[in-house]
Protein backbone atom coordinates (compact mmCIF):
# COMPACT_ATOMS: atom_id res chain seq x y z
CA UNK A 1 0.00 0.00 0.00
CA UNK A 2 1.30 3.63 -0.93
CA UNK A 3 2.16 5.46 2.15
CA UNK A 4 -0.13 8.31 0.88
CA UNK A 5 -2.73 5.80 0.96
CA UNK A 6 -2.19 5.43 4.83
CA UNK A 7 -1.85 9.42 4.98
CA UNK A 8 -5.08 9.72 3.47
CA UNK A 9 -6.53 6.76 6.20
CA UNK A 10 -5.07 8.92 8.56
CA UNK A 11 -6.64 12.45 7.63
CA UNK A 12 -10.11 10.90 7.60
CA UNK A 13 -9.62 9.32 11.65
CA UNK A 14 -8.42 13.48 12.36
CA UNK A 15 -11.42 14.64 10.67
CA UNK A 16 -13.57 12.57 12.83
CA UNK A 17 -11.57 13.93 15.97
CA UNK A 18 -11.98 17.37 14.48
CA UNK A 19 -8.34 17.92 14.85
CA UNK A 20 -6.95 19.99 11.26
CA UNK A 21 -3.29 18.26 11.98
CA UNK A 22 -1.64 14.87 13.78
CA UNK A 23 2.10 16.04 14.92
CA UNK A 24 3.82 12.79 14.27
CA UNK A 25 7.15 12.18 16.34
CA UNK A 26 7.13 8.78 16.70
CA UNK A 27 9.85 7.20 14.66
CA UNK A 28 8.10 4.15 13.22
CA UNK A 29 5.06 5.67 12.39
CA UNK A 30 7.10 8.21 10.15
CA UNK A 31 8.41 5.61 8.65
CA UNK A 32 4.62 3.61 8.44
CA UNK A 33 3.57 6.75 6.82
CA UNK A 34 6.53 8.27 4.89
CA UNK A 35 9.19 5.55 4.17
CA UNK A 36 11.65 7.46 6.09
CA UNK A 37 13.87 5.20 7.99
CA UNK A 38 16.55 7.69 9.14
CA UNK A 39 16.79 8.46 13.23
CA UNK A 40 15.55 12.04 13.15
CA UNK A 41 12.15 13.33 11.61
CA UNK A 42 8.77 14.75 12.47
CA UNK A 43 5.59 15.01 10.23
CA UNK A 44 3.11 17.20 10.40
CA UNK A 45 -0.27 15.30 8.83
CA UNK A 46 -3.05 17.55 7.75
CA UNK A 47 -6.31 16.75 7.76
CA UNK A 48 -7.20 18.62 4.38
CA UNK A 49 -4.44 17.11 2.25
CA UNK A 50 -0.93 15.90 1.14
CA UNK A 51 -0.48 19.30 0.07
CA UNK A 52 -0.68 20.52 3.00
CA UNK A 53 1.50 17.49 5.13
CA UNK A 54 5.06 19.18 5.99
CA UNK A 55 7.74 16.30 6.70
CA UNK A 56 10.94 17.63 8.52
CA UNK A 57 14.57 16.48 9.27
CA UNK A 58 17.84 17.70 9.61
CA UNK A 59 20.44 18.28 7.21
CA UNK A 60 22.23 14.86 7.54
CA UNK A 61 19.17 13.36 5.60
CA UNK A 62 18.56 15.40 2.45
CA UNK A 63 19.73 13.03 0.19
CA UNK A 64 17.91 10.15 1.85
CA UNK A 65 15.06 12.40 2.65
CA UNK A 66 14.72 13.41 -1.29
CA UNK A 67 14.92 9.39 -2.11
CA UNK A 68 12.04 8.36 0.89
CA UNK A 69 9.68 10.97 1.12
CA UNK A 70 9.83 12.37 -2.17
CA UNK A 71 5.75 13.00 -2.35
CA UNK A 72 5.81 15.78 0.39
CA UNK A 73 6.85 19.08 1.62
CA UNK A 74 10.18 18.84 3.27
CA UNK A 75 11.86 21.15 5.73
CA UNK A 76 15.14 20.97 7.19
CA UNK A 77 15.63 21.97 10.83
CA UNK A 78 16.10 21.12 14.24
CA UNK A 79 14.39 20.25 16.66
CA UNK A 80 12.12 18.95 14.10
CA UNK A 81 8.95 18.65 16.60
CA UNK A 82 9.45 22.59 17.59
CA UNK A 83 9.62 23.44 14.02
CA UNK A 84 6.30 22.19 12.82
CA UNK A 85 4.89 23.11 15.49
CA UNK A 86 5.60 26.42 14.82
CA UNK A 87 4.70 25.26 11.37
CA UNK A 88 1.23 24.83 12.68
CA UNK A 89 1.45 28.22 13.94
CA UNK A 90 1.80 29.77 10.93
CA UNK A 91 -0.33 27.69 8.79
CA UNK A 92 -3.20 29.27 11.25
CA UNK A 93 -4.05 25.83 12.66
CA UNK A 94 -6.81 25.65 15.30
CA UNK A 95 -6.41 22.04 17.17
CA UNK A 96 -3.53 20.26 16.61
CA UNK A 97 -2.54 16.64 17.95
CA UNK A 98 0.25 15.26 19.12
CA UNK A 99 1.19 11.87 20.30
CA UNK A 100 1.06 11.86 23.88
CA UNK A 101 2.52 8.41 24.40
CA UNK A 102 5.76 9.32 22.80
CA UNK A 103 5.93 13.28 24.21
CA UNK A 104 8.04 14.00 27.46
CA UNK A 105 6.73 16.70 29.60
CA UNK A 106 9.68 18.64 28.81
CA UNK A 107 9.17 18.08 25.46
CA UNK A 108 5.36 19.23 25.32
CA UNK A 109 6.40 22.84 26.71
CA UNK A 110 8.71 23.05 23.78
CA UNK A 111 6.17 22.24 21.38
CA UNK A 112 3.36 24.18 23.12
CA UNK A 113 5.40 27.81 22.99
CA UNK A 114 6.37 26.67 19.72
CA UNK A 115 2.94 26.55 18.44
CA UNK A 116 1.64 29.74 19.98
CA UNK A 117 -2.31 29.85 19.47
CA UNK A 118 -2.66 26.09 18.28
CA UNK A 119 -4.38 24.21 21.07
CA UNK A 120 -2.61 20.56 21.18
CA UNK A 121 -4.75 18.20 22.04
CA UNK A 122 -3.32 14.57 23.64
CA UNK A 123 -3.83 12.40 20.22
CA UNK A 124 -2.33 8.82 21.49
CA UNK A 125 -2.01 5.91 19.43
CA UNK A 126 -3.89 7.48 15.96
CA UNK A 127 -1.22 5.44 13.80
CA UNK A 128 -0.91 2.55 16.12
CA UNK A 129 -4.35 1.94 15.16
CA UNK A 130 -3.36 1.90 11.88
CA UNK A 131 -0.90 -0.48 11.86
CA UNK A 132 -2.74 -2.91 13.97
CA UNK A 133 -4.31 -4.49 10.30
CA UNK A 134 -1.03 -4.92 8.01
CA UNK A 135 -1.46 -4.70 4.30
CA UNK A 136 -0.21 -6.36 1.47
CA UNK A 137 3.34 -4.84 1.40
CA UNK A 138 3.70 -5.50 5.05
CA UNK A 139 2.32 -8.79 5.42
CA UNK A 140 5.28 -9.92 2.38
CA UNK A 141 7.73 -8.10 4.85
CA UNK A 142 7.09 -10.28 7.19
CA UNK A 143 6.84 -13.41 5.03
CA UNK A 144 10.65 -12.57 4.43
CA UNK A 145 11.68 -12.40 7.79
CA UNK A 146 10.13 -15.30 8.54
CA UNK A 147 11.42 -17.33 5.65
CA UNK A 148 14.90 -16.29 6.45
CA UNK A 149 14.51 -17.65 9.93
CA UNK A 150 12.91 -20.40 8.78
CA UNK A 151 16.23 -21.01 6.43
CA UNK A 152 18.39 -20.50 8.98
CA UNK A 153 17.26 -22.89 11.57
CA UNK A 154 17.10 -25.39 8.99
CA UNK A 155 20.87 -24.39 8.17
CA UNK A 156 21.72 -24.80 12.06
CA UNK A 157 20.28 -28.21 12.04
CA UNK A 158 21.24 -29.90 8.75
CA UNK A 159 25.06 -28.66 9.38
CA UNK A 160 25.24 -30.18 13.25
CA UNK A 161 25.00 -26.46 14.99
CA UNK A 162 23.10 -28.01 17.37
CA UNK A 163 25.02 -30.49 19.07
CA UNK A 164 26.07 -31.68 22.73
CA UNK A 165 29.84 -29.34 23.38
CA UNK A 166 28.77 -26.14 22.26
CA UNK A 167 28.03 -23.29 24.18
CA UNK A 168 24.58 -21.29 23.93
CA UNK A 169 26.44 -18.20 23.24
CA UNK A 170 27.80 -20.21 20.39
CA UNK A 171 24.70 -21.84 18.88
CA UNK A 172 23.11 -18.11 18.73
CA UNK A 173 26.01 -16.35 16.99
CA UNK A 174 25.68 -18.87 14.38
CA UNK A 175 21.95 -18.67 14.02
CA UNK A 176 21.86 -14.73 13.55
CA UNK A 177 24.87 -15.36 11.18
CA UNK A 178 22.68 -17.65 9.43
CA UNK A 179 19.85 -15.34 9.36
CA UNK A 180 21.90 -12.14 7.40
CA UNK A 181 23.21 -14.81 4.95
CA UNK A 182 19.12 -15.63 4.05
CA UNK A 183 18.43 -12.02 3.33
CA UNK A 184 17.95 -10.61 6.95
CA UNK A 185 19.06 -6.94 8.00
CA UNK A 186 19.60 -8.14 11.17
CA UNK A 187 18.22 -10.24 13.64
CA UNK A 188 14.77 -8.97 15.45
CA UNK A 189 16.02 -9.20 19.12
CA UNK A 190 18.53 -10.85 20.85
CA UNK A 191 18.34 -14.56 20.40
CA UNK A 192 17.26 -16.71 23.02
CA UNK A 193 19.67 -20.16 23.38
CA UNK A 194 18.07 -21.97 26.59
CA UNK A 195 19.84 -25.50 27.27
CA UNK A 196 18.92 -27.91 29.74
CA UNK A 197 17.22 -26.53 32.93
CA UNK A 198 17.68 -22.44 31.28
CA UNK A 199 15.31 -23.75 28.94
CA UNK A 200 12.57 -23.04 32.27
CA UNK A 201 13.54 -19.37 32.06
CA UNK A 202 11.11 -18.10 29.70
CA UNK A 203 13.78 -15.44 28.51
CA UNK A 204 17.07 -16.84 28.99
CA UNK A 205 20.15 -14.92 27.55
CA UNK A 206 22.95 -17.23 26.03
CA UNK A 207 25.40 -18.27 28.16
CA UNK A 208 28.70 -20.10 27.89
CA UNK A 209 26.88 -23.08 29.45
CA UNK A 210 27.55 -26.00 27.61
CA UNK A 211 24.61 -28.27 25.66
CA UNK A 212 24.66 -31.57 27.04
CA UNK A 213 23.07 -34.44 25.54
CA UNK A 214 19.60 -35.14 26.42
CA UNK A 215 18.93 -31.83 27.31
CA UNK A 216 15.79 -29.54 25.74
CA UNK A 217 16.92 -26.34 23.71
CA UNK A 218 15.08 -23.82 23.07
CA UNK A 219 15.45 -20.78 20.44
CA UNK A 220 13.46 -18.38 20.33
CA UNK A 221 14.28 -16.13 17.41
CA UNK A 222 14.08 -13.83 14.93
CA UNK A 223 14.66 -11.95 11.38
CA UNK A 224 14.60 -8.37 10.43
CA UNK A 225 13.65 -7.90 6.80
CA UNK A 226 12.47 -4.30 5.32
CA UNK A 227 11.91 -3.14 8.81
CA UNK A 228 9.86 -6.07 10.09
CA UNK A 229 9.63 -8.54 12.34
CA UNK A 230 9.59 -12.01 12.27
CA UNK A 231 9.40 -14.36 15.48
CA UNK A 232 9.84 -18.08 15.99
CA UNK A 233 10.25 -20.50 18.91
CA UNK A 234 11.22 -24.21 18.54
CA UNK A 235 12.36 -26.15 21.93
CA UNK A 236 14.58 -29.29 20.58
CA UNK A 237 16.55 -32.77 22.40
CA UNK A 238 19.80 -33.10 21.76
CA UNK A 239 20.68 -37.00 21.67
CA UNK A 240 17.99 -38.93 22.75
CA UNK A 241 14.39 -37.53 24.57
CA UNK A 242 13.20 -38.75 27.53
CA UNK A 243 8.99 -40.20 28.65
CA UNK A 244 9.03 -36.47 30.24
CA UNK A 245 9.57 -34.44 27.92
CA UNK A 246 7.68 -36.01 24.71
CA UNK A 247 5.17 -35.47 27.03
CA UNK A 248 5.61 -32.06 27.74
CA UNK A 249 6.22 -31.23 24.77
CA UNK A 250 2.99 -32.45 23.14
CA UNK A 251 1.18 -30.57 25.71
CA UNK A 252 2.85 -27.39 24.94
CA UNK A 253 2.07 -28.43 21.36
CA UNK A 254 -1.47 -28.92 21.85
CA UNK A 255 -2.34 -26.42 23.32
CA UNK A 256 -0.49 -24.10 20.72
CA UNK A 257 -2.81 -26.10 18.02
CA UNK A 258 -5.64 -24.59 20.43
CA UNK A 259 -4.42 -20.72 20.26
CA UNK A 260 -3.93 -21.38 16.54
CA UNK A 261 -7.40 -22.56 15.94
CA UNK A 262 -8.73 -19.70 18.03
CA UNK A 263 -7.24 -16.72 15.44
CA UNK A 264 -10.53 -15.82 13.75
CA UNK A 265 -11.65 -12.51 13.10
CA UNK A 266 -14.55 -10.83 15.46
CA UNK A 267 -12.60 -13.46 18.49
CA UNK A 268 -11.79 -11.21 21.31
CA UNK A 269 -8.21 -11.68 22.22
CA UNK A 270 -8.30 -12.67 25.35
CA UNK A 271 -10.50 -15.83 24.39
CA UNK A 272 -7.48 -16.99 21.80
CA UNK A 273 -5.54 -16.76 25.61
CA UNK A 274 -8.09 -18.85 27.18
CA UNK A 275 -8.55 -21.57 24.88
CA UNK A 276 -4.58 -22.56 24.45
CA UNK A 277 -4.18 -21.77 28.53
CA UNK A 278 -7.09 -24.07 29.07
CA UNK A 279 -5.21 -27.11 27.49
CA UNK A 280 -2.27 -26.73 30.10
CA UNK A 281 -4.17 -25.97 32.94
CA UNK A 282 -6.82 -28.75 32.43
CA UNK A 283 -3.32 -30.74 32.32
CA UNK A 284 -2.40 -29.30 35.60
CA UNK A 285 0.03 -27.24 34.38
CA UNK A 286 -1.36 -23.58 34.78
CA UNK A 287 0.85 -22.26 37.31
CA UNK A 288 4.07 -23.11 34.98
CA UNK A 289 2.63 -21.06 31.86
CA UNK A 290 3.99 -18.38 32.89
CA UNK A 291 3.12 -15.27 30.24
CA UNK A 292 0.70 -13.99 27.61
CA UNK A 293 -0.21 -16.18 24.77
CA UNK A 294 1.60 -14.03 22.09
CA UNK A 295 1.71 -10.27 20.76
CA UNK A 296 1.57 -8.23 17.62
CA UNK A 297 4.30 -7.97 15.74
CA UNK A 298 5.18 -5.73 12.93
CA UNK A 299 7.72 -2.74 12.67
CA UNK A 300 8.23 -4.15 16.25
CA UNK A 301 8.79 -7.00 17.83
CA UNK A 302 6.12 -6.24 20.56
CA UNK A 303 3.29 -4.09 19.64
CA UNK A 304 -0.59 -4.30 19.75
CA UNK A 305 -2.54 -6.24 19.95
CA UNK A 306 -1.62 -8.32 23.40
CA UNK A 307 -3.06 -11.97 23.23
CA UNK A 308 -3.36 -12.40 27.29
CA UNK A 309 -5.88 -12.89 30.02
CA UNK A 310 -6.22 -8.96 30.42
CA UNK A 311 -5.88 -8.51 26.50
CA UNK A 312 -8.55 -5.85 25.36
CA UNK A 313 -10.28 -5.69 21.77
CA UNK A 314 -11.44 -8.39 19.31
CA UNK A 315 -9.45 -9.53 16.29
CA UNK A 316 -9.36 -8.08 12.72
CA UNK A 317 -8.27 -9.76 9.66
CA UNK A 318 -4.99 -9.07 8.72
CA UNK A 319 -3.81 -8.40 12.21
CA UNK A 320 -0.23 -10.19 12.08
CA UNK A 321 0.02 -11.96 15.51
CA UNK A 322 2.47 -14.27 17.68
CA UNK A 323 0.30 -17.67 19.61
CA UNK A 324 3.68 -18.83 21.98
CA UNK A 325 2.47 -21.02 24.69
CA UNK A 326 4.99 -22.61 26.95
CA UNK A 327 5.44 -24.67 30.14
CA UNK A 328 8.42 -24.10 32.38
CA UNK A 329 9.42 -26.63 35.04
CA UNK A 330 11.87 -24.85 37.35
CA UNK A 331 15.31 -26.22 37.42
CA UNK A 332 14.31 -29.03 34.90
CA UNK A 333 13.08 -28.17 31.83
CA UNK A 334 10.57 -25.82 29.90
CA UNK A 335 8.98 -25.84 26.18
CA UNK A 336 7.50 -22.81 24.53
CA UNK A 337 6.60 -23.42 20.78
CA UNK A 338 5.53 -20.16 19.01
CA UNK A 339 4.47 -19.15 15.48
CA UNK A 340 3.87 -15.95 13.56
CA UNK A 341 0.33 -15.91 11.64
CA UNK A 342 -1.58 -13.46 10.03
CA UNK A 343 -5.40 -13.46 10.89
CA UNK A 344 -7.51 -14.55 7.96
CA UNK A 345 -11.01 -15.11 7.09
CA UNK A 346 -11.53 -18.40 7.48
CA UNK A 347 -7.98 -20.38 9.18
CA UNK A 348 -5.42 -17.79 10.05
CA UNK A 349 -1.93 -17.98 7.10
CA UNK A 350 1.59 -19.31 8.89
CA UNK A 351 3.95 -17.70 7.90
CA UNK A 352 6.61 -19.57 10.62
CA UNK A 353 7.05 -23.19 8.59
CA UNK A 354 9.37 -24.96 10.41
CA UNK A 355 7.92 -28.01 11.91
CA UNK A 356 6.71 -28.21 14.90
CA UNK A 357 7.02 -31.80 15.74
CA UNK A 358 9.56 -32.90 18.33
CA UNK A 359 12.76 -32.91 16.53
CA UNK A 360 15.47 -34.76 17.78
CA UNK A 361 19.23 -33.91 16.94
Amino acid sequence: MPHSTRRATLRATLRDRELDALLVTNLLNIRYLTGFTGSNAALLVSAESDEATVFCTDGRYLTQAAGQVPDLERVVDRPCDVALAARADRAGLRRAGFESRHVTVEGLDGLTEAAGPVELVRAPDLVEQLRLVKDDAEVEALRMACAAADRALADLVEHGGLRAGRTEREIARELESRMLDHGAAGPSFESIVAAGANSAVPHHRPTDAVVHAGDFVKLDFGALVDGYHSDMTRTLVVGQAADWQRELYELVAASQAAGREALAPGTAVSAVDAAARAVIEEAGYGEQFLHGLGHGVGLQIHEAPALGKAGAGTLLPGMAVTVEPGVYLAGQGGVRIEDTLVVRQGAPELLTLTTKELVVV
